[in-house]
């Protein structure tokens, strides 16, 4: 009978020791919760301001690191206001690619690292330009906002977005110097497409001349300055169709700037392009990309952009 017992307890205290099998191991993994949302990759992580910035680490960088932007498709990332975990993820980034120009209003409001910070327009601060407008109004989720201050659409100036795009590679190059030669010919690459649509928009200077064009929103500033666009600028948004007192507005500009094309930042309404039609005003769109674009990137969109300025004007 003892000896019976003894050996049932070994069998016990065996079993008890026996690894878990493929099946039960397998269980546990799928019993475990998920990674914590923005878990880091192990890669350099590098968070951007905007969708261009986006655009240009990635076309910089390749899989080399980690890109992340994290504002919501559907708002304005100048105006957009992060949560407590946004804030950390910047804060924690390696890398922290700002636009500059005041363009992220909440970076003033928080604690950033500033040894990781960089301003990728810092190159031409001193170009900047100043905005008198303080008319406020809104559009999408992020509030009520205004335009004043810096005028803070730098890329649409191809040269100066082909200055960002350096600051972008200086700064990848120094968190991942083992890519510095792979990044740097990606950056050149870059560099070269950049040039070429800057070309093509001073080809587009001298047909326009100094003809009047209105835009919908006052976000074209470098675009105008760096071209040659005699522009001036009402607060309308793709989306809603001017109602009776901006039609007004826009007819009082219209009255000493007499302008036969607007530009708007997104597809108008059907209806908007035909109210406009209606005073001899034609449409085109200039698609500014600060924000991930519903198809294709930000290259194919500012070629898009450039070549429907090119069927408008010539």
């Amino acid at each position: 009978m003892k000896t019976r017992f003894l050996i049932s307890s070994l069998a016990i205290l065996l079993a008890a020791c026996k690894p878990a099998s493929d099946d039960s191991a397998s269980s546990q993994a799928q019993a475990s919760p998920p990674a914590a949302a923005g878990a880091k990759s192990g890669k350099p992580q590098v968070l951007v301001a905007n969708y261009p910035l986006q655009y240009f680490a990635n076309r910089i960088a390749g899989d080399a690191v980690e890109v992340r932007f994290l504002a919501p498709k559907d708002e304005d990332p100048a105006f957009w206001q992060p949560d407590e975990a946004a804030v950390s993820a910047f804060q924690n980034a390696d890398l922290i690619l700002m636009n500059g120009a005041t363009y992220s209003k909440w970076a003033d409001k928080v604690t950033l690292p500033e040894s990781k910070v960089v301003d990728t327009s810092a190159a031409f601060a001193n170009n900047l330009i100043k905005v008198a407008d303080v008319v406020t109004h809104s559009h999408g989720p992020g509030g009520e906002h205004s335009h004043s201050g810096t005028a803070f659409t730098t890329w649409i100036d191809f040269k100066q977005a082909a200055m960002q795009a350096q600051a972008v590679v200086g700064a990848l190059t120094k968190l991942v110097p083992d890519a510095r030669a792979t990044m740097e010919k990606n950056a050149e690459a870059l560099k070269d497409e950049l040039d070429a649509l800057d070309e093509r928009m001073s080809g587009l200077s001298r047909l326009w001349g100094s003809q009047p064009v209105v835009a919908s929103h006052p976000v074209y500033h470098y675009l105008a300055r760096r071209y040659g666009m005699n522009l001036r600028s009402v607060l309308w948004e793709p989306e809603n169709v001017p109602d009776d007192k901006a039609m007004a507005d826009l007819n009082a500009i219209l009255a000493g700037h007499r302008a036969r094309w607007m530009i708007w930042e997104g597809e108008p309404a059907k209806e908007s392009v035909e109210k406009l039609a209606l005073i001899g005003l034609n449409s085109v769109v200039f698609d500014p990309c600060g924000n991930v674009p519903d198809s294709g990137d930000f290259m194919t969109q500012m070629k898009a952009n450039v070549e429907a300025l090119e069927k408008a004007f010539r």
